[in-house]
């Protein structure tokens, strides 16, 4: 008889085990090309959350080994990294080749929930797309992707995150020199519609077949047997833009760079470039420093997320019938699916901030009036967006000295009072516990966003005296953006006159 064996199973290894699908596809989708190495790499911050969720080991992404590989310095075996070929409409120009200038994809690791995931390096170094660009990115703009991913995951937005910063011990080039850094991004994949652009403009329909079915295999599985599975792909993805578009407006969020190349096909916000926050509602508001026309403010999100879905249309039209004009009828029909999921989205979504629900018999369109009214009051009188719904979470509409915070937003708070008035009417029959309704409104409405005065303290604390403090402090709140932190209270606070932002920056 053979007795069991006492010696200890080996312990798993520590490296990630990286997976290679998309290097799978053929080599014209990409460039093979390793990251260019860095001086001094020093761990700025890790996602030791983030890590777990992708069954990384967190306690050897902090060793030497492990931020060797945050900077590209040094890649364990099952790495191959790739730079990924796209094109894409820049403010509705298009540019025939764009690619990862400056980020370098490592590969892709299966999460705790079974889900496949990019880890890729921005600021790695030049690659065969970089053109006239360094390859590296500044301190600055990692911070801010790294906080804003972090805010919009907290927000329970789809969102790409950052698994860690490294600074890389070299200063970069931009109007005067900053420091270095090196952002590790996670996304579900990097796949954008300039993706498709890159190969529909050169003819490649095999290609873009090729890349359409790769993207439903990924994201869209239940589509592979669709009777019309191209033009199922298309309504898919246009629903998924929809919905993530409602969503970013219902906390005021503004992309600022709403370029094709920077629309995610499966569905989550990507590229945090010049992206903001507002703070008074307005929906003209524009704080990229790159878009001079407004091409892409706060309230042109909507319309520009359907031009960007025409233009994947346009690239699908040879799959999705023989003949144009079939193709383009189904195009058409596929669209649709956009506004069918932005408009519940959006106006259910603006309907449930001030605390209305949908029963059967409802007026929605009366409610709808009833909240469009309050934006078209905050946007007359600068009400903050955040505090006004936030502060209308904890009122009561039966006593006046609630409304009052709320009121003494408004420039003019009397403008306030009779829009109370009609919310006042409108939720009375409903004899729900002012508690109930409460806790649904503040599980809907943050108290704190990623304010673009306290996002530039953390970047001018960290770029000009390496302090990382008021980074954790930020992070502790937007990370958890509908919880009351009364530590931090301040952070609820809109900016000071002085201390406004006006304009926010690509970083390239």
């Amino acid at each position: 008889m053979t007795r069991p064996s006492t010696a200890a199973a080996p312990a798993p290894s520590p490296l990630p085990a990286f997976e290679h699908s998309y290097a799978g596809l053929p080599g014209h989708f990409y460039a093979d090309i390793a990251p260019t190495a860095v001086a001094e790499p020093a761990l700025l911050r890790l996602n030791r959350a983030l890590a777990a969720d992708l069954q990384l080991d967190a306690h050897w992404l902090a060793s030497a080994d492990g931020v060797a590989m945050l900077a590209g310095n040094r890649l364990p075996a099952t790495a191959r990294p790739i730079a990924m070929a796209y094109a894409g409409h820049q403010f509705g120009n298009f540019v025939p080749s764009l690619g990862d200038g400056r980020a370098i994809l490592l590969g892709e690791v299966i999460d705790r929930h079974g889900h496949r995931r990019d880890v890729q390096l921005k600021g790695a170094g030049r690659t065969p797309f970089s053109r006239s660009g360094d390859g590296r990115a500044a301190l600055g703009p990692v911070l801010r992707e790294y906080i804003l991913g972090e805010a919009m995951h907290g927000l329970g937005i789809p969102t790409t995150r950052a698994l860690g910063m490294v600074a890389t011990g070299e200063p970069v080039f931009r109007e005067r020199p900053e420091p270095g850094a090196i952002l590790a991004r996670v996304a579900a994949s990097h796949m954008r519609v300039g993706t498709f652009e890159y190969f529909a403009r050169r003819g490649d329909t095999d290609a873009v077949r090729t890349l359409a079915d790769y993207l439903i295999q990924r994201h869209y599985p239940t589509l592979a047997d669709d009777a019309e599975p191209y033009a199922a792909l298309l309504a898919a993805v246009a629903a998924r833009q929809g919905e993530l578009i409602a969503r970013w407006l219902l906390v005021g969020f503004i992309h600022g760079v709403m370029n094709t190349d920077n629309m995610a096909l499966s569905g989550e916000t990507i590229d945090y470039g010049p992206c903001a926050f507002m703070d008074a509602y307005d929906p003209n508001q524009v704080y990229s420093s790159i878009d001079r026309f407004g091409r892409y403010a706060y309230g042109q999100q909507p319309s520009i997320g359907l031009w960007n879905l025409t233009q994947l249309a346009n690239c699908l039209l040879p799959l999705l019938d023989d003949d144009m004009d079939a193709a383009k009828t189904k195009a058409r029909t596929a669209l649709d699916a956009y506004g069918q999921a932005f408009e519940p989205a959006y106006y259910g979504g603006l309907r449930a901030k001030i605390g209305l629900t949908d029963d059967p018999g409802t007026d929605t369109g009366a409610d709808d009036e009833l909240v469009t009214d309050l934006l078209g009051r905050m946007a007359q009188h600068g009400a903050d967006f955040t505090n006004t719904f936030r502060l209308l979470s904890d009122a009561s509409p039966d006593d006046p000295g609630t409304l009052e915070p709320v009121r003494s937003l408004f420039a003019e708070p009397a403008a306030f009072d009779d829009w109370a008035s009609r919310w006042q009417a409108r939720l009375t029959p409903h004899n729900e516990l002012d508690a109930e309704r409460q806790a649904r409104m503040r599980a809907l409405n943050p108290a704190y966003i990623p304010r673009n005065h306290r996002v530039q303290a953390v970047i001018d604390a960290a770029t000009q005296g390496g302090d990382l403090t008021p980074l954790e402090q930020l992070l502790a709140v937007v990370s958890r953006p509908y919880e009351d932190h009364a530590e931090h209270a301040e952070y609820r606070n809109p900016p000071a006159a002085h201390e406004v932002v006006h304009q926010t920056f690509c970083g390239t």
